[in-house]
């Protein structure tokens, strides 16, 4: 059973390798050195959780991961690795993030448009967690339309 881990330092190579399979769709990361210090910054403040792969450990291999932000009570960077996908973690990964983001407010993320044939998975699990599309978002790096998803926050009454 593959279990949800909050990353550390010794995890950055395999961090590093699921920003190198998701450049085509991300935009260069594994050389921008903004993208290594906040990667590595979320590492150092445990705000960056995994699902390590077992069976790569020697190489440091990730399955998937997914960086939050309290600060902006966002999801910052979500991938699951490409022969890791349909298995269930990401819905792990998302279901851990979320215990850690503060539900009394609105949750945001950055995710691709619904034309974006790649980013279908991603956005249906965002459904799933109740986000809903609430603005047009900057093309990405990799010149990819994306759309802010929102998940309104719940009122907490005492």
């Amino acid at each position: 059973m593959q279990q949800i881990h909050i990353s550390d330092l010794f995890d950055m190579p395999g961090w590093l390798l699921l920003a190198m399979e998701a450049e085509p769709l991300f935009g260069p990361m594994v050389e921008n050195i903004d993208f290594f210090n906040g990667l590595r910054q979320a590492l150092l403040d445990g705000a960056a959780f995994c699902i390590r792969d077992e069976e790569n450990r020697e190489n440091c291999g990730l399955c998937g991961g997914i960086i939050i932000s309290k600060e902006n009570n966002s999801i910052a960077w979500f991938v699951v690795g490409e022969k890791f996908r349909n298995k269930g973690m990401g819905k792990k990964l998302m279901a851990e993030a979320m215990k850690h983001l503060n539900h009394s407010k609105p949750i945001t993320v950055n995710t691709f448009e619904d034309s974006v044939k790649d980013g279908l998975a991603a956005r249906m699990l965002y459904h799933k967690f109740g986000f809903r599309d609430s603005g047009k978002g900057a093309n990405n790096p990799a010149g990819i339309p994306t759309v802010i998803m929102t998940r309104p926050g719940k009122e907490c009454f005492a």
